[in-house]
């Protein structure tokens, strides 16, 4: 612990407690998290993600069996494997956008 010009020595552990810092003494015995909280838009990016990572990839596994619906929006197999990812993907990019700027209004 390094002296200042004063010779005082700073030790953390002497150091007085305010009222409003929880201690780990408490009732319970543990000491309280002071962590944001997960809220809706955590929620609705974890669900995003479980679209993205479960639902897309089962997609993908049915495509060939669903080849008659493809062709009736215009588009061959090879276009529905290169767009049926994309579209979480974007959706993603803009839940992120959304969530980053809403923490920041906070």
């Amino acid at each position: 612990m390094a002296d200042d010009e004063s010779g005082y020595v700073h030790r953390p552990d002497t150091e007085p407690q305010s009222a409003d810092v929880p201690s780990a003494d408490n009732e319970t015995g543990t000491e309280a998290t002071d962590g944001p909280e997960f809220g809706t838009s955590g929620w609705i990016l974890v669900g995003m993600i479980g679209v993205a990572f479960l639902l897309v990839p089962g997609a993908i596994l049915l495509l060939p069996s669903a080849q008659n619906i493809i062709s009736s929006f215009g588009l061959t197999l090879r276009d529905a494997y290169l767009t049926l990812p994309l579209v979480p993907a974007f959706v993603l990019g803009a839940l992120a956008v959304w969530s980053a700027v809403r923490s920041q209004s906070e």
